[in-house]
């Protein structure tokens, strides 16, 4: 997924200083990796290799200024939020490059642990976008304020839409400053973790403690006024309309909530495919780290 978290917030604890940097590698999570008079590896994000950039350095992190001489392969980004929302790192790389760079970072995991194996060309599985997402809450003054966060800050960004959602998410952030609202003597954040179903959105708000039983009845109608398969908080079901359902193979579950999944279908069902298909002649299998189960239940 092109959704590649970038890096952290600079360091504060060196003064910061402008620079021109040029880059001359992409690392691992998507930052342009430039070396300075000194030898220092600093990371700017939003850039790629080639580029003479201008950057707020602090630290080994920098803050991208202007970029003074763009790489030939430098793409036009399809968000307009990309750069300021901290979700996605790398829309600015063309398909190609994107595919080669998420390959090589495999590539040289395997290198430095001395196995050399071959590596197959990377798998586009972005199939209908992400399933699962978390959004935030966070209150300014009577009202919540409710998004993804910014790059490198925990200032929540607004949005319209998010381009790597599965359509049927794109409620998410109405769904969430609704179950914010519901919830008035909630703390100053909540978080919103959101998972598409076959039966509907399945909910689980977390970081809001211990709920009264007011603060139970006004989700449970929350869910009923939103359509929610299921809402929980914090892991506790509060109510379920109808059993969130997911299909593995020839089984149908209901997970926990806020279960970890694959982003996408289509990336669970490539990767359960590929699991299948070296596995075909195996009389023994163990998963041992089996999650939902999407390998288990299929084979």
């Amino acid at each position: 997924s092109r959704r590649h978290r970038s890096s952290k917030k600079a360091s504060s604890k060196k003064p910061a200083v402008v620079r021109t940097l040029t880059v001359s590698e992409l690392g691992h999570r998507g930052d342009g990796i430039a070396i300075d008079d000194d030898g220092n590896r600093i990371f700017v994000p939003f850039t790629l290799v080639g580029e003479t950039v201008t950057a707020r350095v602090a630290g080994n992190r920098a803050e991208l200024m202007e970029i003074i001489e763009p790489a030939p392969n430098r793409a036009a980004p399809p968000c307009p939020h990309f750069g300021v929302c901290g979700g996605c790192a790398v829309q600015h790389l063309g398909d190609d490059d994107y595919r080669n760079w998420k390959r090589g970072i495999v590539e040289t995991a395997l290198d430095r642990q001395g196995l050399t194996v071959a590596v197959d060309p990377m798998v586009d599985a972005h199939g209908n976008g992400r399933r699962r997402v978390t959004l935030h809450a966070v209150r300014a003054g009577a009202e919540f304020r409710v998004g993804f966060m910014r790059a490198r800050s925990h200032e929540i960004l607004g949005f319209g839409e998010c381009l790597i959602l599965d359509p049927a998410l794109a409620p998410a952030r109405a769904i969430t400053a609704e179950l914010a609202d519901a919830l008035p003597d909630a703390g100053k954040r909540l978080d919103a973790h959101l998972i598409a179903t076959e039966t509907g959105l399945d909910a689980d708000v977390r970081g809001i403690g211990e709920l009264d039983y007011a603060a139970h009845v006004a989700l449970a109608d929350a869910a009923v006024a939103l359509d929610l398969a299921r809402i929980a908080a914090d892991g506790e079901i509060i109510a379920e309309r109808r059993k969130p359902i997911l299909t593995m193979g020839a089984a149908k579950l209901t997970p926990a909530p806020s279960s970890f999944l694959q982003a996408t279908t289509a990336g669970e069902e490539v990767l359960a495919g590929l699991v299948g298909e070296h596995t075909r002649d195996a009389r023994q299998i163990a998963d041992l780290y089996c999650g939902v189960g999407p390998f288990t239940l299929r084979l």
